[in-house]
């Protein structure tokens, strides 16, 4: 049987960066992933200058494009903001080619991949046992880097209490004419589907088009009408080829805890993407990197490595998630306030969301008091 300090279960960039991590310090790791590398996976593919600053490595061989200029419309309204940067807001990537190549990092400094293996179940013990589809493993740690469904969570006893929402997505050939016209600039367009958005990146020959909601109140809405519905706000008549993708994504952090018997829970798994724009690739490397660092530091001890991770995302993500719960309710349900807001200081919001994009800012955590002062700022 294979035995290593620490199994990682899931190869996207929340797994993979965390083996990354844990390759440098000399603690054996092995990653666990179901299907066969590279692999697609479901996703707009909008990698944030903020995840790809904390990625240790050179990343350009996988980016299709790279846009320094992000256009935010809102539907219905003559509103459009467009907001500017002198480093790329954000960088096109296709998930397989992604994945692949953090773990390729992860596998030079000696991290073991066994792919084709599909997790069954696991003997919780003071050493896990990992059984999968073709053999067993035991680790002294799990870490679960295995997505918004994160069978892993359920096995370890995990309740669901983390905020769930639909979305779908389609990867599309268009005309060259519309999509030379809609290459040039990523684009947003808020209230495209109620209580949502939806977006147009643009990849290397292609674009990845989709719908999705933010809050839990409209969950049954039919995604297939409102996306063709968005074609048509894009101009696009024809298609050439087409691929949809429905998928789910957990916009709010589990409330009980983030470790379990051995198991740390680290990106979709755990819950930590964005809120308002249900951006998850920034937040999953960033919390594979923290769960990698609270091991070493731990010393592999269990009680001080799952202190350690506790404490790392209070101080870093979870205060930033749950203002940006919180914002989110207003930004998708007060349509009145937030349109008046981004009509009166629409460079202000827009910029202030890029930044937040750049990893220069957080979201504020006395939103009331940001969103007071504007209103009054507006009257007087």
């Amino acid at each position: 049987m294979k035995v290593f300090d620490v199994a990682i279960i899931g190869s996207g960039p929340a797994g993979a960066s965390a083996a990354f991590e844990l390759s440098k310090s000399g603690i054996t790791t092995v990653i666990i992933e179901k299907e066969i590398l590279p692999r697609y996976k479901t996703c707009g593919g909008g990698l944030v200058h903020r995840g790809r600053i904390n990625i240790p490595f050179d990343v350009s061989s996988v980016v299709e494009k790279e846009f320094y200029e992000v256009d935010t419309y809102f539907s219905n309204t003559n509103i459009k903001l467009t907001t500017k940067r002198d480093k790329p807001i954000i960088s096109m990537i296709m998930r397989d080619a992604f994945d692949n190549l953090i773990v390729e990092k992860a596998k030079e400094n000696g991290v073991t991949l066994l792919q084709d293996h599909k997790v069954t179940n696991i003997t919780f013990g003071e050493i896990q046992t990992i059984h999968t589809s073709e053999c067993d493993i035991q680790a002294k740690f799990i870490i679960a880097g295995d997505g918004a469904l994160s069978p892993i969570a359920k096995m370890a006893g995990w309740e669901e209490t983390r905020t769930v929402i639909p979305a779908l997505e389609y990867e599309i050939e268009v005309p060259p004419a519309d999509f030379e016209r809609l290459s040039k600039n990523v684009r947003f367009d808020v209230d495209a589907i109620p209580s949502g958005y939806g977006w147009c990146f643009p990849k290397k020959n292609h674009l990845s088009v989709g719908v999705c909601i933010l809050t839990k109140a409209n969950q049954k809405i039919d995604l297939k009408k409102y996306y063709a519905a968005y074609l048509k706000t894009l101009g696009i008549t024809e298609i050439v080829k087409e691929d949809a993708h429905g998928f789910v994504i957990p916009v709010s952090p589990r409330t009980d805890t983030f470790v379990r018997k051995n198991v740390f829970l680290i990106g979709d798994s755990a819950g930590l993407a964005d809120p308002i724009l249900a951006e998850g690739i920034s937040n999953s490397i960033l919390s594979g990197i923290l769960a990698a660092q609270s091991i070493i530091e731990g010393k592999l001890d269990p009680v001080r490595s799952s202190e350690l991770y506790h404490e790392k995302l209070e101080n870093g993500i979870l205060p930033e998630i749950k203002a940006g719960v919180t914002l989110a309710k207003i930004f998708y349900s007060k349509k009145i306030l937030r349109n008046f807001i981004a009509k009166n200081y629409g460079s202000v919001l827009a910029n202030a969301m890029t930044d937040i994009f750049m990893g220069a800012r957080t979201y504020p955590k006395d939103y009331k008091k940001a969103i007071r002062e504007k209103i009054k700022g507006a009257i007087f």
